[in-house]
């Protein structure tokens, strides 16, 4: 009897949420969320859908995840251990390797934003429905704005057109206008031996030697060697992009990945976290904060580090980031 096992992929560090996100505690397990972080607010969400979980993470993120499990008293999952990251089309893989060709895999970041009810639950079971026809299903959200920091679906119903990189603001506009454009959710539908067909197909290597490292794992843990040969590619380039069975499913939930401090305004002010008049907030500290001459701005504090920023520059973070990891600064460990 096959399953559908909820795949949850956990790496990342989530470099435009610096210094909150951190590589020893990730964007994904930070609780910022009425009491509980994206990691477990995803677990929960897809708990219902789902007959097994399967989490795919990394040997830094591995006790995270078990600490967030052990929290929620869900002890009953499978555990796959990357010993490098190599991006979502091996980490995916793993994950069909584990299960029977005919299983349905869930797969969803550990990072998003995710309100359910009703969109949701339709959303996910028409995908299940596709899926079982052999289709693989990716998730599109109808937008809301002109967003640069996500990928498009340019789709025509449930058939997709092609897939759009992260657009510049002129770019996106006309994507609103035209109408049949979709945020690309970075989740999906399909059976674990249809997802492997196609990997094998359109990327031969990465599937050969994904395949060669599962063999070679230890309760779920894969060796260093094995994982440096595999190469780094998205799934969205190496299946989503070339397949023929991709299906879209157009989904009305609210949504957002939580990839800038942008989007943790937005939820924090849903959630009545303080913004002054001129709409300046401040996250991480209780210490009384005044902006003088600045509108639209974040005031980000933690033990070692504070940064400043305004919310409309909020993806230029990751800028920061890659500075301050190419001088090998202790502040992003």
């Amino acid at each position: 009897m096959s399953e559908i096992i909820h795949v949850l992929l956990t790496g990342g560090v989530g470099s435009r949420l610096w210094p909150l996100s951190r590589k020893s505690r990730p964007k994904q397990y930070i609780d910022l969320f009425g009491g509980y972080s994206l990691f477990e607010l995803s677990v929960i969400r897809n708990e219902g859908f789902s007959t097994k979980l399967n989490v795919v993470g990394n040997v830094d993120n591995n006790e995270l995840s078990k600490k967030a499990l052990t929290k929620l008293g869900n002890e009953a999952y499978s555990n796959i251990i990357e010993a490098t990251p190599r991006n979502t089309a091996p980490a995916i893989a793993f994950a069909a390797f584990s299960a029977k060709p005919e299983d349905i895999l869930l797969v969803t970041p550990a990072d998003h934003i995710i309100k359910e009810g009703e969109e949701y639950s339709a959303a996910v079971n028409k995908a299940i429905e596709l899926a079982k026809s052999d289709s693989i299903v990716t998730f599109g959200i109808k937008p809301e704005k002109p967003e640069t920091g996500y990928g498009y679906i340019e789709h025509k119903g449930e058939d997709v057109i092609a897939f759009r990189e992260k657009p510049d603001l002129e770019t996106a506009e006309s994507f609103l206008e035209a109408g049949n454009f979709l945020w690309n959710s970075g989740m999906f539908c399909f059976k674990a031996g249809v997802f492997l067909e196609e990997l094998k197909n359109f990327a031969p290597e990465v599937f050969e030697k994904s395949l060669k490292a599962w063999k070679n794992n230890q309760e779920g843990e894969l060796k260093l060697d094995d994982s440096m040969g595999i190469p780094s590619i998205s799934v969205d380039y190496a299946v989503m992009e070339r397949s023929d069975k991709i299906k879209v499913v157009s989904s009305d939930f609210e949504w957002s990945d939580m990839g800038s401090f942008d989007a943790i305004f937005d939820y924090l002010k849903d959630q009545n976290h303080p913004i002054d008049e001129n709409g300046n907030m401040v996250i991480g500290s209780e210490n009384y904060t005044a902006f003088v001459g600045l509108k639209d701005s974040i005031l980000v504090c933690t033990s070692d580090a504070n940064l400043v920023l305004s919310k409309e520059q909020s993806q230029d973070v990751k800028k920061l980031y890659l500075k301050l990891e190419r001088s090998s600064s202790p502040l992003i460990n």
